[in-house]
């Protein structure tokens, strides 16, 4: 572990470090795949500081989310930004949102755009989980395999050798780079990067985290729940797609449809007991991901067929 170093009376932490390496090379290579996809390049250089605060904002808040436990011991923590509490992939998806802002008002779609946002923040991302594996942070479950690893320090609550998981997604994300480029290379619709993006990353996502040892916000879930779940966004892909066929009473009778079936089935959910099973909150949200990205993707190509 090599969690930080000094220089002079300045205490330098090696997450940030490499954070802001990940940031920095992850820029580099976003406006190189946005030249190389044709997309222009001006609204960045316009609007640089909404998308800097947009990251900060996003990376922080994330981070906080993630580490709640101890910004509620201490609530005055979240106004120390030097700390190294900060998420890259909260920063990418702040980014996004003012992107899909943007993106209203552009000829390129939004989905274009994550096509070379998602290649970049994977690159990004291996950098921020070799910080992450050199501060102790996000650490794995022991593991008596040759290649565990042994933290001292107070913010690892395992003395044994345990999983070194952030080398585990290091490596996962520097791969998935290369296949989203491949995808890229040979795949020209839109969507393609971010279809097969999300899908492996959620997939070895939700595998890799039943590694990890630090402390999760927990998702309890039955079955049922899911099934309940992937009818949702199937329903919601059908209303995106016929919604410019129904009248202003058809939509309003579609939306009440949705409210009242899954509104009452989260009513009867807190009656009925149903045997569940433990998740971590980013497994779950692997899960939401690749149902949102499907129906999206899906949508998109209807309504976009040329691209």
């Amino acid at each position: 572990m090599f969690e930080a170093f000094m220089i002079g009376p300045f205490m330098i932490w090696m997450r940030v470090v490499f954070l802001l390496l990940g940031v920095w090379l992850g820029t580099e290579f976003f406006l190189r795949l946005t030249a190389s996809a044709n997309l222009s390049i001006q609204n960045f250089k316009d609007n640089s500081l909404r998308y800097l605060i947009a990251f900060i904002v996003g990376a922080r808040l994330i981070a906080i989310v993630s580490e709640y436990r101890i910004y509620l011991r201490d609530p005055l923590r979240i106004f120390i930004f030097w700390d190294g509490g900060f998420s890259f992939l909260g920063g990418a998806m702040g980014i996004a949102v003012v992107l899909y802002i943007a993106t209203r008002t552009q000829r390129a779609t939004f989905l274009q755009w994550l096509d070379v946002l998602l290649p970049a923040t994977t690159f990004g991302l291996v950098f921020d989980w070799i910080g992450k594996y050199l501060s102790g942070h996000s650490y794995g479950k022991p593991t008596d395999l040759i290649w565990g690893v042994s933290y001292d320090t107070i913010g690892v609550r395992y003395t044994v050798p345990i999983h070194p998981v952030q080398i585990y997604y290091a490596l996962f994300f520097l791969i998935l780079t290369f296949f989203l480029l491949i995808v890229r290379k040979y795949h020209k619709r839109a969507g393609s990067e971010t279809l097969a993006g999300i899908l492996v990353a959620s997939g070895f996502t939700f595998i890799f985290e039943y590694f990890r040892g630090d402390f999760s916000i927990p998702v309890f879930a039955t079955q049922l729940d899911f099934v309940v779940l992937i009818a949702l966004f199937i329903s919601l892909g059908i209303f995106a797609a016929v919604e410019l066929k129904l009248s202003r009473i058809g939509l309003i009778s579609y939306e009440i449809c949705l409210l009242a079936i899954f509104g009452g089935y989260l009513i009867l959910r807190s009656v009925v007991t149903l045997p569940t099973f433990e998740l971590r909150f980013s497994q779950f949200l692997a899960i939401l991901a690749v149902l949102a990205t499907v129906v999206y993707v899906l949508v998109h190509r209807r309504k976009y067929p040329h691209l």
